[in-house]
């Protein structure tokens, strides 16, 4: 059985008489039975009324048929005189006395609440719900739960600091009090309402751990005009920023709040707070599903075709990208609205990648579609791969955002085997390489090659060649096999790059030295799990 006991009057009294809905008032005696909100308006606007016009003594109370035991946490101590109270004008305003008590409760009933500014009041109701339900529903995504998120409108944490000053005055007058954790938030309360509502539209349960999102954001035309005292009172809390129409968001606000001394807010704001001019509106209804990342190895044959897109100074250089030859195919199944790439390191535009070919990850931002079986993953690796002669995938698999960690935890201990063609200026016999074979962790400072020097820090790093075999093929040509440190530089250890890394084959041979073919032959990195 959940109650409002005599120590409530006042607080009721109060809020009911400066015109606060139903639920605020309930939110500010402290009552957490969530069963409670979502009685109708109007049978709650009832039983306040009756709860105002019994006169017994001390141990009225009214009821509410739900088995849900309330949170009230009135405290009956009483509180340190606190700083002299204060209205706009310099005095708090007089608290009406409930002598018509439905004088009052017509008052409350008409206008839009003075604390939630109708958040409590009309966007509770199904009509609202309905019109939430329609948005997610027509957007077609795939779900099993959601979550559902509020964006309140700023001035709502004015408006409610400013009843509780009043209402701790009064409380105070009759030697008891409240403290502000003791209210209910409104979003929370706001929540409790909500949730049940949509469940039972969506056919899927509220869960606050899933990654669909149902958003709501309210607006309300007012915010400037009734938070503008704070940046006068506390102007290093409210800075413009570039994304931002108004600097009063809400942690500016609420920064403001825990800033300004009590005395000066009474000053500039009215407590309790006025009626409001408009009610709230609900600005964006959106709908988001959390990433889904989609792993597996990738081929690539052709000699023509960079990782990513090429792009220099808004040019595009080549047609496509292994990238895009990927996720096109990724995007269209998924329905997602963008995507990022990522790869166990990258090779050049004119390097091919054989052997097991090298792991890579896409995030899928937004997907609208989400459970695939293993079976139509497997459908969706061969239409990328029947889709182009220029790469292949394998082993492509849905994972976790935290498994493509994996790909990169120590990436530059990792190994890579690489086969380099290679031209030299003066003719060779084949025992004039032969030592190449005998070497065995060769460290190499490599300083930024100028290639990449327009986008990678100028350093000197250390790699390692851990080996090298040799095969002759002429006078002026030889294929090397090496296998490296990742990161490793590999045409500039062939020809130098002007003595930026040494040693280099070209120093090794005495002779000038120059790479015609390089394929990368395995990465050596153990993820994702092979199918």
């Amino acid at each position: 059985m959940s109650s409002l006991t005599e120590k409530d009057r006042p607080i009721v009294q109060l809020l009911l008489n400066t015109g606060t809905c139903p639920r605020c008032i309930l939110r500010f005696c402290s009552v957490g039975s969530q069963m409670l909100y979502r009685h109708p308006y109007k049978d709650l606007m009832k039983v306040l009324k009756e709860f105002m016009k019994n006169n017994q003594e001390k141990e009225d109370t009214v009821c509410f048929d739900v088995v849900d035991p309330p949170c009230k946490r009135i405290r009956l101590e009483h509180q340190e005189e606190g700083p002299e109270e204060l209205n706009h004008n310099g005095a708090l305003q007089q608290i009406p006395q409930v002598n018509d008590e439905y004088r009052a409760m017509e008052n409350s009933a008409v206008k839009v609440c003075n604390v939630c500014l109708g958040i409590l009041q009309e966007f509770c109701e199904a009509d609202f719900v309905n019109k939430v339900c329609q948005k997610v529903n027509s957007a077609d995504y795939q779900f099993t739960s959601f979550v559902f998120s509020v964006s309140l409108p700023p001035q709502l944490s004015v408006r409610e600091r400013a009843a509780w000053l009043a209402l701790k005055q009064e409380m105070r007058n009759l030697g008891l009090s409240l403290a502000k954790d003791d209210i209910v938030q409104l979003k929370e309360a706001y929540k409790w309402i909500i949730h049940p509502q949509l469940s039972e539209e969506l056919g899927v349960p509220a869960d606050g751990k899933v990654l669909f999102e149902v958003s709501v954001v309210f607006a309300h035309p007012e915010t400037d005009e009734e938070c503008h005292f704070l940046a006068t009172a506390c102007p290093d809390c409210f800075k413009p920023a570039k994304n931002k129409q108004s600097v009063f968001t809400r942690m500016a606000v609420i920064k403001a709040l825990e800033k300004i001394k009590e005395e000066d807010f009474l000053k500039h704001f009215p407590c309790p707070p006025s009626s409001p001019k408009n009610l709230c509106v609900a600005l964006e209804i959106q709908c988001n599903n959390g990433a889904v990342f989609v792993a597996g190895r990738y081929n690539k044959y052709s000699r023509n075709l960079p990782q990513t897109p090429w792009i220099i100074d808004g040019e595009r250089k080549l047609e496509s990208s292994v990238e895009e030859l990927i996720s096109e195919h990724l995007m269209a199944e998924f329905k997602a609205d963008s995507f990022n790439f990522s790869s166990s390191g990258r090779e050049d535009v004119d390097v091919r990648t054989l052997g097991n070919g090298r792991p890579f990850a896409i995030e899928l931002v937004n997907p609208h579609r989400i459970h695939f079986t293993a079976e139509e993953m497997k459908r969706l690796q061969q239409t990328i791969n029947t889709s182009s002669d220029k790469i292949q995938v394998r082993d492509l698999q849905l994972v976790t955002r935290e498994a493509i960690g994996r790909m990169k935890e120590g990436e530059e201990e990792k190994t890579k085997t690489y086969s380099a063609l290679i031209w030299i200026d003066k003719a060779i016999q084949k025992e004039d390489i032969a030592f190449l074979d005998d070497i065995k962790e060769l460290k190499l400072d490599q300083k930024t090659p100028l290639r990449v020097l327009h986008r990678r820090p100028l350093a000197v790093r250390c790699r390692i060649i851990h080996t090298m075999r040799s095969e002759y093929i002429d006078e002026h040509h030889f294929r090397l096999h090496l296998k490296t440190q990742a990161g490793t530089y590999i045409k500039e250890f062939v020809h130098g790059d002007f003595g930026r890394t040494k040693p280099n084959i070209g120093s090794l041979l005495n002779r000038t030295a120059d790479i015609l073919e390089l394929d990368v032959e395995s990465v050596d990195v153990d993820w994702p799990p092979t199918l």
